[in-house]
């Protein structure tokens, strides 16, 4: 039996680097924010739609999605955010269901989907057997992620703000990874012993 695991955490949590020691560990990753992004890229499978229904204005000379444009117009115009949503989601669901197919012709054991939004969607519950979060103090989040994408530190509270609380993703977890003041190694030792709960 194959066990699909929704592997979630704020921003700057450190979620992108337990998927990758996951999946070095034999787990098949379905990154949902990668296959979103390669949707509005150079010649991505949204792009058309996008130019029907927002203008070429929206899209860049090199074909891909002008996302500070877009981010500027869904800030004016709260619809728009729902309309590209509209556009995306559809080819995200379709690219994934053929991912995890993928998976389970090759036989993986264990299925971990990443969802930053597994908390705020809902829907995504029930799509998996086990939540894993990735958990740390929101002061760890801002340094962090200060540190990796030089934002302001302001941005990245508003950020936090934006996304569920602590407590919630705490609420909806099977396994919790405490990363807070973890070296790599350490972190890795943690997700080993998590990964054993899933088959790996």
């Amino acid at each position: 039996m194959t066990i699909r695991v929704g592997l979630t955490g704020g921003i700057g949590s450190g979620k992108s680097t337990v998927l990758r020691m996951l999946a070095d560990l034999g787990a098949a990753t379905i990154d949902a924010d990668a296959i979103s992004r390669s949707t509005t890229s150079a010649g991505g499978a949204a792009i058309a739609e996008i130019t029907r229904v927002f203008g070429a204005d929206f899209v860049t000379a090199e074909g891909a999605l002008d996302r500070e444009r877009m981010r500027d117009h869904a800030y004016a115009d709260p619809g728009a955010r729902k309309r590209l949503e509209e556009i995306i989601h559809p080819l995200v669901g379709h690219e994934s269901a053929r991912q995890v197919q993928a998976a389970l012709d090759a036989g993986a054991r264990c299925v971990v989907f990443d969802i930053p939004l597994l908390v705020e969607s809902g829907r995504w519950r029930s799509q998996v057997d086990r939540v894993l979060v990735i958990d740390c103090s929101p002061e760890t989040q801002v340094a962090r992620t200060v540190a990796r994408s030089a934002i302001k530190p302001e941005a990245v509270l508003a950020i936090i703000a934006a996304q569920a609380p602590r407590a919630l993703r705490l609420a909806a977890a099977d396994v919790v990874i405490c990363n807070e003041g973890l070296s790599l190694e350490a972190l890795r030792d943690n997700v080993v012993q998590a990964a054993r709960r899933f088959g790996l």
